[in-house]
C-alpha cells in the first residue's frame, strides 16, 4: 500500500473512532426519562428509604441502617461485572464496618437465582430483592438505564453522595469510601 492510501485509510478510522466517541458521549447525556409517575433521586437528594424483601422474605427497611455511610449496590446473578466486583465489596465491608460503613446488595433478580449464587459464592453484607418492587428501587435511585450493576452511596444523614454505573476499577471503592467516613 503507498503511503497516500495508508494516510488516507488512518485519517479515516481516526474520525471514525472521534466519530464513535462523540456518538457515545451525545448518548451518554441523552438519558431515557423516567416513567410516568417516578421521580428519580440524584446527588445531594435525600435517600428513599424503601422496605424491600431480604433472602427469607422478611421485608426489611433500608432505614435500618440510618446513622452510617450506605453502598447500595444493585447486581444480579447472572451479570458478570456484578459478580466480578463483589469480592471488593466484601472487603470493604470488612475494612470499613468498624468505622461506620455498610454495604448493602440489592438484587434485580429472582430470589431462588440469588439464594443459589451466594450458596456457591457468599458475601458478608445484607442482600435485599429489589426485582419486584414497585417503583424500580435502582431506578429510583438514579439507574435511568436500567443496567447493572449500579452503585449509590449515601451518607450518614442521608443524602446521595454518588452514584456509578458499571463496576468498580481496583482502587476506586476506597475512593469512595475513605473521604465520606
Amino acid at each position: 500500500m503507498d503511503r497516500k492510501a495508508l494516510l488516507l485509510v488512518l485519517g479515516l478510522a481516526v474520525l471514525a473512532g472521534l466519530g464513535g466517541l462523540l456518538a457515545g458521549r451525545w448518548w451518554q447525556l441523552r438519558l431515557p426519562p423516567p416513567p410516568p409517575g417516578v421521580s428519580v433521586l440524584g446527588i445531594g437528594d435525600r435517600a428513599d428509604a424503601p422496605i424491600l424483601p431480604d433472602l427469607r422474605g422478611q421485608p426489611t427497611p433500608l432505614a435500618r441502617w440510618h446513622g452510617r455511610l450506605v453502598l447500595l449496590n444493585f447486581w444480579a446473578s447472572w451479570c458478570g461485572p456484578c459478580r466480578e466486583e463483589m469480592p471488593a465489596l466484601a472487603q470493604a465491608q470488612t475494612a470499613y464496618a468498624a468505622r461506620g460503613f455498610s454495604v448493602i446488595g440489592i438484587a434485580m433478580d429472582e430470589p431462588a437465582a440469588v439464594r443459589a449464587y451466594l450458596a456457591q459464592v457468599p458475601v458478608d453484607y445484607p442482600v435485599l430483592i429489589g426485582l419486584d418492587a414497585s417503583p424500580d428501587p435502582s431506578l429510583r435511585f438514579g439507574d435511568t438505564r436500567g443496567a447493572l450493576p449500579y452503585s449509590v452511596l449515601i451518607s450518614r444523614d442521608g443524602l446521595i453522595l454518588r452514584t456509578k454505573l458499571g463496576a468498580f476499577a481496583p482502587g476506586e471503592l476506597q475512593r469512595w469510601i475513605e473521604p465520606a467516613l
